[in-house]
């Protein structure tokens, strides 16, 4: 009797999971372990290799099997809060002052104040991700996903613009002792977590289409400045690299300095734009791309 055609397509041999099922009946010892399922044993220095490629693979399959293929960086600080917070926060602040008048208290008013004021960035990062999401809602055929580093502050904004456009965005966060965290606004499936900086930095450029930078610290600088010299040294294509707040961006660097001393050639300045709305930094990546509204 000829077997049933179907079985010429499905899977011949033995799965990982079903021999992960039959060991497991076995003693709980290491030398019984198979060396997928074993933890110990992967987490040993001499098993690094394997670690980075694991931590590139996941997020690279998951990606592929949801055809994101083009993607908008967006990069800032994980400091600046959301202005609803910033606003509880001085209130609180103020108030405690009226009761307590100590040079402690009037520089907790001083730092609240500056949060809200820094506030402003937190906003301009939900709006663009927003206008950005809500394009690509419209544009399947010209779609980017908003990309952050899945952390709080300009990240978690971000991610929270595309929710509030109902698209989708990918959070990739990495593991820290403080500061850290995945933020809820993340598309659950897309939130990844790392712990090699250089995976999670290769999985933000990789399907770049633009980058937009807001204030930030080191964190935001390394970024920044990695995605500049790859595309410097062509080791990636050009895409726009957006600066957002054009006033800090060149208080904190003197990129005519580095010309003026030939550290950088003149032509690399073209490499950056600036933007001081979040509607300006949308508009240059629709020109760039000569996408129509």
């Amino acid at each position: 009797m000829a077997s049933d055609p179907h079985q010429l397509h499905e899977r011949h041999l033995a799965s990982a999971q079903q021999s992960l099922d039959a060991i497991s009946k076995l003693q709980d010892h290491s030398s019984f372990r198979l060396a997928f399922a074993d933890h110990e044993f992967l987490m040993q220095d001499e098993l690094r290799h394997v670690r980075l490629q694991l931590e590139y693979l996941k997020p690279q399959l998951v990606l592929e099997q949801h055809n994101i293929t083009a993607t908008i960086v967006v990069f800032g600080s994980a400091r600046f809060l959301s202005p609803e917070h910033t606003q509880t926060e001085l209130a609180k602040a103020q108030q405690e002052l009226a009761v307590t008048d100590s040079a402690q208290q009037r520089q907790r008013v001083q730092q609240a104040q500056r949060q809200l004021r820094n506030s402003q960035y937190y906003s301009a990062s939900q709006q663009f991700a927003a206008l950005a999401t809500r394009y690509s809602c419209c544009n399947k055929d010209c779609a980017m996903t908003i990309i952050s580093g899945g952390g709080p502050g300009i990240m978690e904004a971000a991610n929270r613009g595309a929710m509030d456009a109902g698209g989708e965005s990918i959070g990739l966060n990495i593991v820290l002792p403080k500061e850290q965290h995945p933020n809820p606004y993340i598309t659950p499936q897309f939130c990844f977590q790392f712990h090699y900086f250089a995976i999670r930095k290769m999985h933000f450029l990789q399907r770049a289409r633009a980058l937009v930078a807001f204030p930030g610290g080191f964190g935001t600088l390394d970024e920044l400045f990695e995605t500049l010299t790859l595309i410097q040294t062509q080791k990636a294509a050009r895409v726009p690299v957006i600066l957002y707040d054009k006033a800090f961006w060149q208080k904190l660097i003197n990129f005519d300095m580095l010309v003026e001393e030939g550290l950088i050639s003149a032509e690399d300045l073209d490499l950056i734009q600036y933007a001081d709305t979040p509607e300006n930094a949308w508009q240059l990546i629709m020109d760039y791309y000569q996408l129509k509204q």
